[in-house]
């Protein structure tokens, strides 16, 4: 892997395959750029992918004090080194990360493509709670990892607790406990997005063509916040792509990759 260094000092490891018009990878929550090996080997075939570990992960640096404008400051860096514009793909709590970085970044973004953001914008599920921040930071303090984890897939995911106990013993559940201090920093950049109220007017402005996609079979709460955000971008455009769920994202990438491919074909 290469790196780039960010503008707090923190060296940020990236993995660049394929040739064509650049695409950035944004990671969702506890994960390394490994999570979207799929993804990044698929779009390799059309684009030049950048397939980065957000800080925190895998082969990034993980400077103190955390605040989430230092990711966006990571992009930049990356950006900086790629020397064009780029597009930002990304799926889950990793599309609020992506329209931060857009509208931060706009002029050096191209388009947007986003799958199922984790928007609660409606009463439809439960919103995340208030002190969820806070709860996870002290489990991971207090060396409660794995139950930090349990705590992101029941509070904020919406797992049902019986299903927990089998989840464990996937080898997934080891990586998720190996990044659980970034479950906070994922925690802050979602903040305001998962409430069960509208999403803010004021946060996000990305002028380029953006798509925020959702799988048909999902439940309605993913399409409602889609929907929300098309709202507030001007050239925002809704998929809903057939036989979809939202584990599409990381276990159907060619389906994921060919509305990708079409969008910004466009």
């Amino acid at each position: 892997m290469q790196t780039v260094v960010s503008k707090d000092g923190t060296s940020i490891a990236y993995e660049k395959t394929g040739s064509g018009p650049a695409i950035i990878l944004v990671g969702t929550t506890a994960s390394d750029h490994h999570d979207l090996d799929g993804l990044a080997g698929l779009l390799s075939e059309h684009f030049t992918v950048y397939n980065y570990d957000r800080r925190g992960r895998g082969g990034s640096g993980d400077t103190m004090p955390y605040a989430p404008a230092r990711e966006i400051e990571d992009v930049e860096a990356l950006l900086d080194a790629i020397g064009e514009k780029a597009s930002l793909v990304s799926g889950s709590a990793g599309c609020v990360l992506a329209l931060d970085i857009a509208t931060a970044l706009g002029g050096k973004i191209d388009k947007l493509f986003l799958y199922e953001p984790s928007f609660i914008v409606d009463d439809s599920r439960p919103p995340v709670p208030a002190d969820y921040v806070e709860h996870v930071t002290v489990l991971v303090q207090s060396g409660k990892r794995s139950e930090a984890v349990e705590y992101f897939m029941t509070a904020a995911v919406g797992v049902p607790a019986e299903y927990i106990e089998p989840m464990k013993a996937d080898p997934s559940w080891e990586l998720m406990v190996k990044y659980a201090h970034t479950l906070a920093y994922d925690g802050m950049i979602v903040q305001g997005t998962q409430d069960g109220k509208p999403l803010p007017r004021d946060r996000w402005r990305f002028d380029a063509p953006a798509a925020v996609a959702v799988g048909a079979n999902s439940p309605p709460f993913f399409h409602e916040g889609a929907k929300a955000l098309t709202e507030l971008l001007p050239s925002c455009t809704y998929m809903a792509l057939e036989g979809l769920d939202h584990s599409a994202f990381w276990m159907s990438p060619d389906k994921v990759t060919e509305a990708i491919r079409e969008f910004f074909a466009n």
